[in-house]
């Protein structure tokens, strides 16, 4: 049989029998209107013939249109505020700038002490108390070195070393004072030596040497420090 949509005029060929026996309801693949369609009893004039293969529709049909159900779209939940996130990134850089810059500063206060010290003396007290050796005068003892000799059948220490004024300004060399000490931290023996210049420029450092006749043979350790006046 032949269907014609009644809305836009487009023809199709069907077969009779998918309209028995009460017709039924059909969508123009053009235009897409529905109509009843009746079955081919109910139409005037002949009988249709059968048709072993359903013809090709006069004009091309297009694509029927889609009624699977639209998929709901879930919003999704709204992202951080931008200004608020720059706002948690800037605290965070600030947080790391701060602990950067305490420890460097640190740093500094460990590794240039002496300084330190020398220009701020109250500042030994406070080194002291973390257990670290300054000294307020701004000198310093390095490449200290001391060997046992023999000298005319007698036993002799000699200690060698170097003085370095560490601070930024002139300094007075006060006389050393060298302790010997045995292995339990017992002192055995101390005494006192001057340099030959009583004065060292800043940045500038001498050599020194001292020799202590019959040092203590149970002595273990050297230390070396600077004398205070009068004593």
């Amino acid at each position: 049989m032949i269907l014609t949509c009644p809305e836009c005029g487009t023809r199709y060929n069907a077969k009779d029998e998918a309209f028995l026996p009460a017709g039924r309801r059909v969508r123009c693949a053009k235009c897409g209107h529905n109509w009843h369609q009746a079955p081919p009893e109910a139409e005037a004039g002949p009988a249709p013939r059968p048709q072993p293969e359903p013809e090709t529709p006069r004009e091309p049909a297009p694509q029927p249109r889609s009624y699977a159900p639209t998929p709901s779209v879930e919003p999704k939940p709204a992202g951080a505020h931008p200004k608020r996130a720059l706002g948690r990134l800037a605290a965070a850089g600030g947080w790391l700038g701060l602990v950067a810059v305490t420890l460097v500063i640190g740093w500094s206060a460990v590794s240039y002490r002496q300084s330190v010290a020398a220009i701020w003396p109250k500042s030994a007290t406070l080194y002291r108390a973390l257990g670290l050796t300054v000294n307020t005068r701004g000198l310093v003892f390095e490449d200290v070195r001391y060997d046992r000799q023999s000298e005319d059948h007698q036993l002799v220490l000699a200690v060698a070393g170097k003085l370095v004024n560490v601070s930024g300004h002139a300094a007075s060399v006060p006389p050393i004072r060298g302790v010997l000490t045995g292995a339990d931290g017992h002192e055995l023996c101390r005494w006192t030596f001057k340099t030959q210049q009583p004065t060292l420029g800043a940045g500038q450092s001498m050599r020194f040497l001292t020799r202590l006749s019959s040092p203590p043979a149970a002595a273990r350790h050297l230390e070396l420090s600077f004398a205070e006046a009068g004593r």
